[in-house]
């Protein structure tokens, strides 16, 4: 899946970022999984994401967990995001014990998904990289605005809106957490991770 593989940034701030997903194939075995979601999400929030969501019910800032947990289609695909690779590890091993019958994505850096991989007792079989952004790259914002919207894989993280949340923190209306969960609202699938985008909110904020 292409929508969690541009998150741009440093080593260092993409430790605390992982996207583990799952979903159905179209064609082959999507028919009858919506319960089958249901019990994807059940186990993933049982480690306590930072954020979630479901494509085709939205995130739970927007419409919160029940209506997620309510709204699983066939052809859903549902998310979680977490901050560190141990807990990775822990969701990958009780996926591997359940035996849903989805594919399994997991974003991040690829040492670390190796390492949760093989602590789950897993062996990944594909590895998909992003080739950056090509073009008149000039025209794109500074870097630490990148490293925002680019958690949102279908652009849905304005740049004009992170620069006015940054205003927000620097003239004390928003605190970064507050303009962090703000932004991560707009992300319909739920896979920006908030509590990094705190963070670097925070070091634009000064």
């Amino acid at each position: 899946m292409t929508h969690s593989l541009h998150r741009h940034g440093t080593v260092e701030n993409l430790r605390e970022d992982y996207v583990v997903f799952a979903i159905a194939a179209q064609t082959v075995n999507a028919k009858g999984k919506a319960p089958v979601f249901g019990e994807f999400f059940k186990i993933v929030n049982k480690y306590k994401p930072v954020f979630c969501g479901d494509m085709k019910t939205g995130n739970v800032l927007a419409v919160g967990l029940d209506a997620i947990a309510d709204g699983h289609q066939d052809n859903s695909i549902v998310h979680a995001v977490y901050t560190d690779k141990n807990t990775v590890a822990q969701v990958l091993n009780e996926l591997r014990q359940a035996d849903l019958g989805l594919s399994i994505v997991v974003s991040g850096l690829l040492d670390h998904v190796d390492t949760c991989c093989g602590q789950a007792g897993l062996k990944r079989h594909t590895i998909e990289h992003s080739l950056g952004i090509h073009g008149n790259t000039k025209r794109l914002p500074k870097d630490q605005v990148l490293e925002i919207s680019t958690m949102c894989g279908h652009g849905m993280v304005a740049f004009n809106l992170i620069t006015h949340m940054v205003d927000e923190i620097k003239a004390g209306k928003k605190t970064p957490v507050q303009a962090a969960d703000e932004l991560a609202a707009q992300c319909h699938c739920g896979i920006v991770n908030p509590a990094r985008a705190a963070k670097l909110l925070q070091l634009m904020a000064g």
